[in-house]
């Protein structure tokens, strides 16, 4: 059967028509999954029980089955869900200080970009996940919040390469962002890839006001091959090119993220050749000490060695802030909930 969620308005309405039911009747049903995550079909109460049967023959509204649930004392809670075939997959809930309630995305089970830091992609890729999948992630962790919380803020920078299924994501995100929907503003979601330059243009193509974040990593093609060997097939100018083509299209400041990984991407050297390469650009340096995977050879640098290169970053005139990751007691990082659970 069919995932609910997968459906777009139009193709919902079209099913009720072909069945001589009211287009209306879209927008009810798909009110419900967004309103009370969990429910049922035999829960929409203000549908006719004829129709409610109808929907429950012909489409699945959940696709998840939820293996584990991790909570940290600093807010963060993590998902790890079971999609159809028996693969697994992760999202996150993120909470701050300010009030923001913020949601971390999976795209796809696994991941090809072959990161040698991440544990997402250890095991390579399995498929993509589609846009109802995406969707439901959103909605489940919608559903752990407490009253007078709201969703605020989507980070697509959990399991996988967003710009790899860009179609099923904007899908996703369409519901996402619809007032309709979660009425989460586009302005307050953000696309993070390793660096796919024909995605990055497709995405300023579709219109839409998302951020993007590229994971950089590196100053130079020789280095960020070692770490990101998608790379290869790329390289640091192709990607920066696409980014400038990013802002001209949207006016959207680009953030590059740069994982810092002791002794191997963190000395003033590197620091300095980040300066060069990205002086000029209206951009961000977004600086992650890294957070170790059991069976992975990185570590995180000393608070020093981080603050220095910032330091030296903001004497070239970039803008920079460092975010330590959230969760790092519940195996937060993408991909090691799942490991630890195989």
């Amino acid at each position: 059967m069919q995932h609910l969620l997968n459906l777009k308005p139009e193709e919902l309405a079209a099913w009720l028509a072909e069945r001589g039911l009211p287009g209306y009747r879209a927008a009810q049903i798909r009110r419900w999954p967004i309103q009370s995550p969990g429910i049922d079909f035999d829960g929409m109460s203000d549908l006719p029980k004829a129709l409610r049967i109808q929907l429950a023959e012909s489409f699945q509204l959940w696709t998840m089955s939820q293996v584990a649930r991790q909570q940290s004392d600093d807010g963060t809670e993590k998902l790890l869900l079971e999609v159809a075939g028996g693969d697994r997959i992760e999202c996150v809930l993120l909470r701050d200080q300010r009030g923001h309630r913020t949601v971390c995305l999976s795209t796809q089970v696994g991941c090809a970009m072959g990161c040698v830091f991440c544990a997402s992609g250890l095991d390579g890729v399995r498929r993509n996940l589609t846009a109802g999948e995406i969707l439901e992630q959103a909605l489940r962790l919608k559903s752990l919040l407490a009253g007078g919380e709201r969703l605020s803020h989507v980070v697509v920078m959990g399991m996988g390469e967003p710009l790899a299924n860009l179609p099923a994501l904007l899908a996703a995100l369409e519901t996402v962002t619809a007032g309709e929907g979660l009425a989460i503003s586009a302005r307050r979601v953000t696309i993070s890839t390793v660096g796919l330059p024909k995605g990055i243009r497709q995405l300023a193509d579709s219109g839409v006001q998302y951020h993007l974040a590229v994971s950089l990593h590196a100053p130079d093609d020789a280095l960020r091959s070692q770490i990101v060997p998608a790379n290869r097939n790329v390289g640091i100018a192709a990607i920066l090119a696409a980014t400038d083509d990013y802002f001209a299209r949207t006016g959207r400041r680009v953030t590059f993220e740069y994982v810092l990984l002791a002794g191997v991407n963190d000395r003033q050297e590197h620091a300095l050749r980040l300066a060069a390469l990205l002086k000029g650009r209206p951009s961000l340096i977004n600086l992650i000490p890294y957070n170790p995977v059991a069976g992975l050879p990185f570590q995180t640098p000393d608070p020093g060695r981080v603050r220095q290169f910032q330091e030296t970053l903001e004497a070239g005139g970039l803008a920079v802030k460092t975010r330590y990751r959230k969760g790092n007691r519940i195996d937060a990082a993408c991909g090691q909930l799942r490991r630890s659970r195989a």
